[in-house]
């Protein structure tokens, strides 16, 4: 009996142990700034350090959907293109000159290509700091 009571009392101890910290802890709340008051009052978002109003485009998502855009419509025309390139490579009949025509073709296909990607991680890592 009495190894019984020691296992109740130290599991109480480890307990108030355990809990006491979490009934001193006060919690506390971020103060919030008067201008982000301000926005969400008038049904705005707040990022930070601006406020953009419902329907309100900013620049930089304008800009950006304007590349993506791009990117989407580039993207489609060079596969059109590497498709065209590798036909004319499949027909060629072994002619030195329509081979390497097609050759090129493909080529500036995925230069292209390569150029697009670049300018959309230019502009999205530009956009990103700005």
């Amino acid at each position: 009996m009495n190894k019984i009571k020691r296992i109740i009392v130290g599991a109480l101890i480890l307990a108030g142990l355990v809990a006491a910290p979490l009934a001193i802890a006060t919690p506390t709340f971020a103060a919030i700034n008067p201008q982000e008051q301000t926005c969400i009052g008038t049904g705005g978002t707040w990022n930070g350090s601006a406020c953009t109003q419902a329907g309100q485009a900013n620049l930089s998502q304008v800009v950006k959907t304007i590349v993506n855009v791009l990117l989407y419509v580039i993207g489609v025309v060079a596969v059109i293109v590497i498709i065209i390139g590798g036909i004319r490579y499949t027909t060629s009949g072994g002619n030195a000159a329509s081979v390497s025509a097609a050759k090129n073709t493909i080529l500036y296909a995925v230069i292209g290509l390569v150029v697009a990607l670049l300018a959309y991680a230019i502009v999205n890592f530009v956009i990103g700091v700005f």
